[in-house]
């Protein structure tokens, strides 16, 4: 598409940004619609955010996702902040409307949708949570919010995190049910098998890092359990096949990436994202870009 100047432009800001598979979302969706749009990417130091907000409006650029290290530090800087967000304590997108920036946390309605056709099976059942870091927060946030668990299951290498987000959402949501358990198997696995829903919210089998796993063995997963992982590239996740392989249902990161993306270009352009049609696009770029990285 040729930028011209009625061109409107929407973007990310963050430390690094080069990673990010949100300009392909994005600007794949922008085509494949026909509107005048273009995402980039803006690598902005920690030291230069307030700078980069005053751009936005200067500017008069639409909006912009956030990534790290900004999520947290820009609520301060903004003039509205939705609820979600502010509880989560993260945005991840931001709206300039007339030089008003107004904050969401997109991942939770990622999550949420993802998950939607699953909510009775989820509701007043355990979940099993891996990490206890950003996306976390909003699994949690999204799971009292939407589905009600029985108990919500924490496994982290630092335990003291864990307890903290536990005192956090009791106060702030109260939901009581949680239990904090040391990220060590084999003293998880029992957790895990009588878990409805089983989430992988850190880096671990990630690109490059493919063999990596947060559990050994495919016998605490089995059929009628969902299992999900953030994490999505490789879309399909040595993790998720492990669990595929004793029958559980399985969903890909994927999911939660295109979701809360089009959660954002709905915020920016009124208009919905053709979902179905980036997926197809994405993963042929993620099956490409495997190919290279094995010859």
């Amino acid at each position: 598409m040729i930028i011209d100047a009625e061109t409107k432009l929407v973007g990310l800001i963050g430390h690094p940004v080069s990673h990010s598979f949100s300009p392909f979302i994005h600007n794949t969706a922008f085509e494949i619609i026909g509107l005048n749009y273009k995402y980039i990417t803006f690598d902005v130091l920690p030291e230069h955010l307030k700078d980069a907000l005053k751009g936005i409006i200067a500017l008069g650029i639409k909006g912009v996702n956030v990534t790290i290290p900004h999520k947290e530090i820009v609520i301060e800087n903004l003039d509205n902040v939705s609820p979600e967000a502010r509880i989560i304590g993260a945005v991840n997108t931001i709206v300039n409307e007339n030089g008003i920036l107004s904050g969401y946390n997109t991942d939770v309605y990622g999550f949420t949708e993802s998950l939607k056709k699953y909510k009775e099976i989820i509701s007043n059942t355990p979940v099993f949570i891996f990490g206890a870091g950003g996306s976390a927060r909003a699994v949690i946030y999204s799971l009292i919010t939407n589905f009600q668990p029985e108990r919500i299951v924490i496994a982290n290498r630092n335990t003291s995190r864990a307890e903290g987000l536990v005192r956090y959402f009791s106060q702030v949501l109260g939901y009581k049910d949680f239990e904090v358990k040391e990220f060590f198997f084999p003293e998880i696995a029992g957790d895990i098998k009588s878990s409805r829903l089983v989430v992988n919210t850190t880096p671990i089998g990630m690109h490059p890092n493919i063999n990596d796993l947060p559990v050994k063995t495919n016998e605490i997963f089995h059929e009628g359990q969902i299992v999900y992982d953030l994490v999505y590239n490789p879309p399909m996740t040595k993790f998720l096949k492990l669990a595929q392989s004793k029958g559980a249902e399985v969903i890909s990161g994927i999911e939660m990436l295109i979701l809360q993306a089009s959660k954002s270009f709905e915020l920016w352009t009124g208009k919905e994202m053709p979902i179905a049609e980036v997926k197809k696009f994405l993963l042929q770029k993620l099956k490409s870009r495997k190919r290279k990285n094995d010859t």
